[in-house]
């Protein structure tokens, strides 16, 4: 059985306004420290038919053509047996 886990956010060059409330809330809060905040998603993928190689395909290709907007989010997919 495996595991995929998939995460997602916008890419660099897009604004992100989410994350820019967030930064304005934490810098209203105190925390002076931190210069930026990008938002994302993340989702767990059970995989319990596929080996680990198999498995790291389809959480990609899930990724890419379900759980992001490849156009304006990048996604990084990370799998464990």
């Amino acid at each position: 059985m495996s595991k995929a886990r998939v995460y997602v956010t916008l890419k660099k060059s897009v604004f992100d306004p989410q994350g820019r409330t967030i930064h304005e809330a934490l810098s209203g809060l105190g925390y002076q420290g931190v210069t930026d905040v990008r938002q994302g998603k993340y989702f767990e993928l059970s995989l319990p038919e596929l080996d680990l190689e198999e498995a790291k395909k389809a959480a990609e290709d899930i990724a890419h053509r379900v759980l992001s907007n490849p156009v304006i989010e990048s996604y990084r997919v990370e799998v464990e047996p």
